[in-house]
């Protein structure tokens, strides 16, 4: 498998933490230059300090103005090769409690999130002879779920954008693929059995075995795992793979 072209320069938003902080991690580990952009300067400079990325750069994706200075930041160091668009949010709620406010925030992170940062990259990108675009979905950007009929919307989009946009890059050299994971170890999932333990009484076990199910396998999805599909898609080998939304969820979907 052909791995990376020579010391790329990788951004990765919400890098900081959980599947972010994995797909970073793993692209320094392949020999990228990696810049992670988040909301909380000290969670990104620990994962900085721990080897995890080169750089940092405080943003919030759904802010265009902030996530342009920061792109224009790090750009500014080396030209930037690799986008992956990982920074969200989820909120659960019935549909009927789902008001638009709700709807808004998740649009805003977890998609124009998206848009914003692919926008701040795209027109360098396309210039050079290698590029690669990976937005972290979800099996919701696949499938619904209920009571979470804002975030599983957004995914849609999400995915819908990176199937359109591939097809108007394909005579490029950019690549444009979706990742999508089921349920996974992360802080992010974390609030998702705080939440279930809270609302229905059921042990922490429990509420794990109550998310696990959806995986045919049974268990949660390790952060390492979707990192690796990530470096696979940003590899030279991966050069004819765009426009797919690739499920990192043990069978599910």
């Amino acid at each position: 498998m052909s791995g990376l072209p020579h010391s790329p320069h990788a951004l990765v938003t919400g890098g900081g933490r959980g599947i972010g902080r994995a797909i970073a991690a793993a692209l320094v580990g392949a020999g990228a230059t990696v810049t992670i952009v988040g909301r909380n300067s000290a969670v990104l400079e620990e994962a900085v300090n721990a080897g995890a990325a080169h750089f940092a750069a405080v943003a919030d994706v759904s802010d265009e103005a902030s996530l342009k200075a920061a792109i224009s930041e790090a750009s500014a160091r080396k030209p930037i090769d690799i986008l992956i668009a990982n920074a969200g949010s989820a909120e659960s709620a019935p549909f009927v409690k789902s008001d638009s406010a709700l709807f808004a925030r998740m649009m805003d992170i977890n998609f124009m999130g998206v848009v914003h940062a692919i926008h701040g990259v795209l027109p360098g990108m396309k210039d050079r002879p290698y590029g690669r675009i990976v937005v972290i979905a979800s099996t919701a950007g696949l499938k619904g779920y209920a009571y979470v009929s804002a975030y599983t919307a957004a995914k849609h989009a999400a995915v819908g954008l990176v199937r359109s946009l591939a097809l108007e890059l394909a005579g490029s050299n950019v690549t444009v693929n979706a990742v999508c994971p089921g349920f996974t170890d992360t802080d992010l999932v974390a609030g998702s059995i705080e939440n279930i333990m809270t609302k229905t009484g059921r042990s922490r076990e429990q509420a794990i075995a109550e998310l696990a199910k959806h995986n045919p396998q049974g268990r949660l999805i390790a952060p390492q795992e979707v990192a690796d599909s990530v470096l696979w898609l940003c590899g030279q080998g991966a050069s004819a793979i765009t426009g797919q939304a690739i499920a990192v969820a043990g069978g599910e979907i």
